[in-house]
């Protein structure tokens, strides 16, 4: 059965759906909106889901309070980590990873409202996600190698090299350290930096934007964004013809056509 965004109520995280923008809310501000393993699972279906339900055209991810995450809960999770034999560990960490694959995967563009503490998965969560907006506040790391990890973890030497560069991602990486906003946005993790007040106005104009735009071919650009990564030049070229191709028999590539003949604006639905 198909979800119905209009009248899904989810256990572990707060959702809101209004004029095909959903928003997700990470609701555990007495904690700075930490993960447990059934929030992890819950998020991963749930995005998976979306991927047939056409009627959300994109999605904000933020968390309640005046923080964005602080990763997976300490109580919850790192202390029966410590106790799993090797097995439950990779399925663990698999499940974490599926999380990031859902939302590369979800055809909706995730816009990050980032305040606060944004550290580990929370990271992760900013990093997988299509355009971030952070608060000059906001304190973002990578900080599993301060707890005797490996940075690579949620596909982030896969995915941070390609924002911010290979140097810059193996300095957070190996260090740990909180990235400052205006570090964020220099190197270009973060899209725009508002103030605290500003920050959900700021991400649900975007999300409009989104909304109002070509859908359809907005889906296909995160699709081609995300298969291109280990294309050839000339493979990927042949990709993004098909594409393109594909998206001018849309409706929405004829209604641009005459509204620019009848020099109006167009209106786009998404077929």
């Amino acid at each position: 059965m198909r979800l119905d965004p209009a009248n899904y109520t989810p256990e572990h995280f707060l959702w809101q759906f209004e004029d095909g923008i959903g928003r997700i809310t990470l609701n555990r501000p007495e904690r700075k909106n930490p993960l447990t393993f059934e929030s992890y699972a819950e998020l991963r279906d749930f995005l998976r889901d979306l991927c047939y339900v056409p009627d959300v055209k994109v999605l904000v991810f933020s968390g309640a309070g005046e923080n964005f995450c602080s990763g997976g809960d300490v109580h919850e999770i790192i202390g029966p980590l410590v106790q799993m034999d090797m097995p439950g560990l990779l399925d663990f960490t698999r499940m974490t990873g599926d999380l990031v694959k859902a939302m590369r995967d979800c055809p909706q563009p995730i816009i990050a409202a980032i305040d606060g503490i944004c550290v580990g998965a929370g990271a992760i969560i900013a990093m997988s996600s299509d355009l971030r907006i952070s608060t000059p506040r906001s304190k973002t790391a990578f900080l599993f190698n301060r707890v005797g990890l490996a940075g690579c973890d949620m596909g982030a030497c896969a995915i941070l090299p390609r924002i911010i560069g290979q140097g810059r991602a193996s300095e957070l990486l190996y260090f740990g350290r909180s990235m400052s906003a205006e570090e964020g946005e220099r190197w270009g993790f973060f899209n725009s930096i508002v103030e605290p007040d500003a920050l959900m106005e700021k991400a649900l104009d975007w999300a409009k934007r989104i909304r109002t735009g070509p859908t359809f071919a907005n889906a296909m650009t995160k699709n081609q964004l995300n298969t291109e990564w280990d294309m050839s030049l000339h493979t990927a070229i042949e990709a993004e013809a098909q594409a393109q191709a594909i998206c001018m028999k849309t409706k929405d590539f004829e209604r641009a056509y005459r509204a620019f003949v009848a020099k109006e604006k167009p209106v786009f639905e998404g077929d």
